[in-house]
């Protein structure tokens, strides 16, 4: 064999570079409180609330978690804590093994109180093992499968999109063993199905939430809530319902005024959340355009008139609560348009920060 021939005979040289999987970059999440029910939309609407549970991802050596700001002793404990739990289940359901990673996680968002905590630790597990575990889910699937384990999607849908969300969460119906329709849980992509959309809202409503001391398990609150209705009570909330989303569509304040009754979940979870019914007797108030159960309880949300000074209207309900002897956390906020799937971004290490300014600079040399 001649000597050229023994040249290329041999291996070429791989670089390290080609033979090291690139690791994914580090990711930010930026997940907002949510609101749902809004009083008639029962388990089909919600809003985005600017409080946010903030969480920088990396990839380390073994899970850790470095919490601040609320409830911090929950955020920060690896044992069951619900944001590693989902993303341990996603990544492994899809034949993976999870990235060991370090969050930094701030939270403002009370937790067990009504405001969607659940729902955005779910959507952020879920966020995680799409970036980390190299999934290629679409937005749906990624709300499909937080709303199949949330049990509802009004959350889901208003914290993912941001806004004013509204939702259809369709179940695949099974047929019990003597022969009734039963409402049987399925995988997502397997007969379930979320319709949901963001409804664009003219007005920058102001908003105040009421967190008392003491959380309200979801469960709790939903068996209070009777299985059945009368026809009168469903027509009712249906017209309210969709008067709520056509006041938010066109920014009235006169339609949402009359858009808050509810008769099917709030008079029955009412003596759960004894806040509600005190605060209920402000609406109409100068200021105050309505007042709802935040989701399931035990927050409430008032629906503030943009035209009075919030501030002032802040004092007349703290003043109002005092006068009763009750203790609550008020809170002033208002719609978050953006929601976790506008936000969520890799981030960029210091070296592609320097290649990217390089980059934008020859093109600014070039026009």
């Amino acid at each position: 064999m001649k000597t050229g021939d023994m040249r290329s005979a041999r291996p070429k040289s791989v670089s390290r570079k080609s033979v090291m999987k690139k690791q994914p970059a580090p990711l930010k999440l930026v997940l907002p409180a949510t609101s749902a029910n809004l009083g008639p939309a029962f388990d089909s609407a919600a809003l985005a609330l600017k409080l946010h549970l903030q969480i920088q991802a990396n990839i380390a050596p073994e899970f850790s978690i470095a919490a601040t700001g609320r409830d911090r002793e929950i955020c920060g404990k690896l044992e069951r804590n619900l944001v590693l739990e989902i993303y341990k289940e996603v990544v492994q359901a899809e034949g993976k093994t999870p990235l060991a990673l370090a969050l930094k996680v701030s939270n403002q968002i009370p937790i067990g109180k009504g405001t969607g905590s659940s729902a955005a630790a779910r959507l952020a597990g879920i966020a995680l093992a799409i970036h980390f575990g190299d999934l290629q889910w679409s937005a749906e699937r990624i709300m499909e499968e937080a709303a199949r384990r949330e049990g509802h999607a009004d959350n889901v849908a208003a914290c993912w999109l941001g806004g004013f969300a509204v939702s259809q969460w369709q179940k695949t119906p099974g047929l019990s063993p003597n022969g009734t329709p039963q409402i049987a849980e399925t995988a997502a992509g397997q007969g379930a199905g979320l319709y949901a959309c963001k409804v664009n809202v003219k007005k920058s409503w102001p908003l105040l939430l009421v967190v008392p001391q003491e959380a309200l398990p979801t469960d709790e609150s939903r068996r209070v809530v009777p299985t059945g209705f009368s026809r009168f009570q469903a027509v009712a909330n249906i017209q309210a319902a969709m008067l709520l989303a056509a006041a938010f569509a066109q920014g009235s304040k006169q339609l949402l005024a009359h858009a808050v009754q509810d008769e099917l979940h709030q008079p029955y979870r009412a003596s759960l959340c004894p806040l509600f019914p005190e605060l209920n007797e402000l609406s109409g108030k100068k200021g105050i355009l309505g007042v709802v159960l935040s989701g399931a309880g035990p927050s409430v949300l008032l629906l503030l008139d943009p035209d009075v000074a919030a501030r002032r209207t802040m004092q007349l309900v703290a003043a109002h609560l005092k006068a009763r002897g009750r203790e609550a956390e008020l809170i002033l906020t208002e719609i978050e348009k953006r929601g976790a799937g506008d936000a969520m971004k890799p981030l960029r290490s210091e070296a592609e920060k320097k290649k990217g300014l390089r980059m934008r600079s020859r093109v600014r040399a070039r026009f």
